[in-house]
């Protein structure tokens, strides 16, 4: 079915409502989501039937942004308070980042860890201390990085921050495919998996795979048998190693102009 899909300002999931053509995209709008949720309108998107769906209250009023800038520096600013929290009680989780809805009347500690969490000593802190409902969302990495925002390797703000909702599932088996080097410095974003755009480009080299010759393989170039010592996919190039008995030659070759085997 179609529907339109929000980007929720305060969670790495986005939520979905019934189409309008009066929401142009970019439009921040009141969502009711567990609470009342600032989020802004990406456009229209097909999904499976059944899909939940939540509602739009209202568009956001030059009040109800002012309310959303305030929460976030609020947010901010419980961050470091309810981490030492969680620390005092030995809790073995990572605070990723704090939200809250718009009236403040529920506070959500997103969070990391790689086993379950018996939370519920903290709870009944904060929820005393803040005088509002305490929700624990367990989020994974990539939720952290799609929400806090980061600048990736490549100079750029992260995939994830920009546009991604869903993340596809990434290998390293596509790290092999485009010859790069299984360094996590090289392979892995600030998250700490690897690199989404690993993603991108994968189609690509599974079919360049299939053309290119193996690593070190005999090939038949124009002027003889040699063996191959670099592969350039993207310009579909072959550099190929002569070997003789008193000198060695590289010679590099339009994959056109070469056979695979003797």
């Amino acid at each position: 079915m179609q529907v339109t899909e929000i980007v929720m300002f305060n969670s790495p999931n986005a939520v979905y409502v019934k189409p309008d053509e009066n929401l142009k995209k970019g439009t921040r709008v009141v969502v009711e989501n567990n609470g009342l949720e600032v989020g802004a309108v990406k456009g229209v998107k097909e999904v499976d039937d059944g899909v939940e769906l939540s509602e739009i209250v209202r568009i956001c009023t030059k009040e109800d942004n002012i309310a959303h800038c305030e929460n976030c520096r609020y947010a901010r600013a419980l961050l470091p308070e309810i981490k030492k929290e969680a620390e005092k009680l030995g809790l073995d989780m990572k605070v990723g980042f704090i939200s809250t809805n718009l009236d403040r009347s529920k506070i959500t500690v997103n969070y990391t860890a790689d086993e379950r969490v018996d939370f519920r000593e903290l709870i009944k802190i904060l929820g005393a201390k803040y005088k509002a409902r305490i929700e624990m969302r367990q989020i994974g990495n990539r939720d952290e990085s799609k929400v806090v925002g980061a600048i990736g390797v490549c100079g750029r703000v992260t995939c994830c921050k920009l546009y991604l909702n869903d993340f596809d599932k990434v290998s390293i088996k596509m790290a092999k495919n485009q010859n790069i080097a299984l360094n996590p410095t090289r392979i892995n974003g600030m998250c700490g998996r690897l690199l989404c755009c690993l993603k991108y480009e994968d189609e690509f080299y599974e079919e360049m795979q299939k053309k290119m010759p193996k690593m070190g393989s005999k090939v038949t170039t124009p002027d003889g048998v040699g063996a191959v010592s670099n592969l350039d996919f993207l310009r579909e190039k072959v550099t190929v190693t002569f070997t003789n008995e008193d000198s060695t030659e590289v010679k590099t070759y339009d994959l056109a102009n070469i056979k695979k085997g003797k």
